[in-house]
Parts: C-alpha cells; sequence; structure tokens
C-alpha cells in the first residue's frame, strides 16, 4: 500500500483529523486549542503546519501517544491509510499498553453495582450515616 502524500503544508487540526486521533474536526481543533496536543514538546496553536518528521505528543481521554508523522494529508481517509501516516514511538506503545494493563486490573478489582439498592441495604445506609455524623 502506497503512503498517501498530497501536500507541503498541512495544518496540525487537520493532519490529526485525518489521522484519525479524533471524530470531527472540530474536536481535533478544540484538543489543540486546549493543550492536548503538542508539537515537539511545545504547546501549539490549531494553524500550526505539521512537516514531516515533526514529533507530535496526543492526548485523547487516558490514553497519550507519541508519535512520529511519516507523511501528510488534508483528507480523511480510510484507516488503513490514516495508519500510514504516523509512527508511533515504541516507549509510546510500551506506555500506553502498560497504562491499559493497570487501568483494565483497577476496574476488576473494583466492580461497579450497577443496581439500586434494595430496601434492607438502604436502611443500613441510613443506619451507618446517622452514625457516623
Amino acid at each position: 500500500m502506497q503512503i498517501p502524500t498530497e501536500t507541503s503544508k498541512v495544518r496540525i487540526d487537520k493532519w490529526i483529523w485525518a489521522a484519525r486521533f479524533f471524530k470531527t474536526r472540530s474536536l481535533a481543533t478544540d484538543a489543540v486549542a486546549g493543550g492536548k496536543v503538542r508539537l515537539n514538546q511545545q504547546r501549539i496553536k490549531p494553524a500550526k503546519e505539521v512537516h514531516v518528521g515533526d514529533e507530535l505528543i496526543i492526548r485523547t481521554g487516558y490514553v497519550e501517544r507519541t508519535v512520529i508523522v511519516q507523511s501528510l494529508s488534508k483528507q480523511r481517509r480510510s484507516a488503513k491509510e490514516a495508519v500510514l501516516l504516523y509512527e508511533e514511538t515504541p516507549e509510546s506503545i510500551q506506555r500506553r499498553e502498560k497504562e491499559a494493563t493497570i487501568r483494565r486490573d483497577a476496574a476488576a478489582s473494583h466492580p461497579m453495582n450497577t443496581a439500586r439498592p434494595n430496601k434492607k441495604e438502604r436502611r443500613l445506609i441510613h443506619h451507618f450515616v446517622r452514625n457516623n455524623t
């Protein structure tokens, strides 16, 4: 598969949208403006141009990725082509997998009770709150 190269100048918000880090262009713009995206360790504005070889740190939710720009594209294409636009650093992959494991283990050790408390449990809660205040 050929790497899509269209131009030599692309806005950072367009590029991270085209690389499928964000679902919409406005979300990408808001992320850049909000400091969730850094270009070569520097905070930037959405209109900043990105070039091949630049290092980006992109934070989406709990996940932080460090990627190197391999190619430029203004258009959002298929996911297979979007992956060719960047290369994630090995340290970033390792850190991301480690953090995912930690989150999975934490979620497994604290299962969420989705049901409302029944009458007996409510009485116990009220009794506990009254006695501890």
